[in-house]
């Protein structure tokens, strides 16, 4: 907990919250029920960089600046849950005291992608889905399946084409080590 008493490390956990909450709003339509979205990636990122507290901060606070900032529906704090586990999956998986961001494999991106998608997006966003608009959780699972199937595979390229290039300037930005 001595690094989120850094500055620069409350400043990209902000600005990070900042870019997922505009890249929110982003989204690239491929059928009715399929869209890229690309609001992840910041919370990947974060997670990646500063570690699962941190990703899990970033993803709760972009989900809930985000709907503060313009309500597309009833706030349901499920999805402020969702977006906090995601973040702290890819801490968990993508951050390493070894190595830095930019070396990250593609098999640990790929990991991070699959425990996503099996433990977040369908299972728990299926969930809330369900409770929120009163349908039944299998009818609603099923229908995510074959999404969650179509965005896999661009989920995982997108984040690999964002987490090296910027793993490359943690450096800059962000403290090599947290004096006691």
């Amino acid at each position: 907990m001595q690094k989120f008493r850094n500055t620069k490390t409350i400043t990209v956990i902000g600005m990070l919250t900042a870019v997922s909450v505009i890249l929110g709003y982003l989204k690239i339509p491929v059928t009715s029920l399929i869209e890229i979205r690309f609001t992840n990636l910041p919370i990947a990122v974060g997670g990646a960089l500063l570690g699962p507290v941190a990703g899990g901060l970033v993803g709760a606070l972009s989900d809930i600046v985000q709907y503060l900032a313009k309500p597309t529906g009833p706030f349901f704090p499920g999805f402020t849950i969702s977006s906090c586990v995601t973040g702290i999956i890819f801490g968990l998986v993508l951050k390493s005291k070894n190595e830095p961001a930019s070396s990250i494999s593609i098999k640990r991106i790929i990991l991070a992608e699959v425990l996503v998608t099996l433990l977040v997006s369908l299972p728990l966003n299926s969930l809330w889905l369900s409770m929120l608009y009163g349908n039944g959780f299998i009818a609603v699972l099923s229908s995510r399946l074959l999404k969650e199937l179509v965005m896999f595979p661009i989920n995982t390229v997108l984040l690999t084409a964002v987490i090296k290039p910027v793993g490359r300037f943690n450096k800059l930005f962000l403290p090599i080590s947290v004096k006691k």
